[in-house]
């Protein structure tokens, strides 16, 4: 006796099923990032760096960044369309490596849009990214005399490795469109 409402049941669910509609999530802020070294020759006030005079038994290797995430912007920032703007960091490296601190960098014409305060998601998310870069530390190599070789940023032959903090200028360029924000990088060499 309840085989025959079986198949009318069956009916009415598969109808009910078929008349709603499933709603999907679609993230739209697909983000693409990257970074630039920025030449502190070219800044004053905090983007200053002082310079080392290296002896004539001395190298100097540049740190070399092992692992370094993008920035991701995410819900952070809610326009959907943003011209392409630079934000920058100095960033201070420890002997070993690791990202001590970042500052905003706002004294230089190419890092200018940091100091807007609509501006303050792009460096937070810079700002998150280097927080965990690790680096093979900057060192400076100590030679033998008359040992030096033609690449003294090369220290294997030396008889002493100093790992020494250092200080780098990075530059940031995000840009939105239509909801997808990406950002731009190069590195130039010091």
């Amino acid at each position: 006796m309840r085989q025959p409402y079986v198949p009318a049941l069956a009916a009415l669910l598969m109808a009910g099923c078929a008349t709603h509609e499933t709603l999907t999530s679609v993230d739209t802020r697909a983000e693409n990032v990257g970074h630039q070294r920025l030449d502190p020759a070219n800044g004053t006030g905090t983007a200053q760096v002082a310079s080392y005079q290296l002896k004539a038994a001395e190298g100097y290797r540049m740190p070399q960044l092992n692992a370094g995430p993008d920035p991701v912007l995410g819900d952070r920032d809610p326009r959907s369309e943003l011209a392409p703007t630079t934000v920058c960091l100095q960033l201070v490296i420890d002997a070993q490596g690791r990202v001590e601190r970042s500052l905003p960098v706002q004294d230089r014409d190419e890092c200018a849009a940091g100091n807007a305060p609509e501006n303050a998601p792009l460096l937070q998310s810079a700002q998150d990214a280097v927080a965990v870069w690790q680096y093979v530390p900057a060192a400076v190599c100590h030679f033998a005399e008359g040992k030096i070789p033609a690449n003294r940023g090369d220290c294997k032959d030396a008889t002493r490795i100093e790992p020494v903090p250092v200080s780098l200028l990075y530059a940031f360029t995000f840009e939105i469109v239509k909801g997808k924000a990406t950002v731009h990088s190069g590195t130039r060499a010091k």
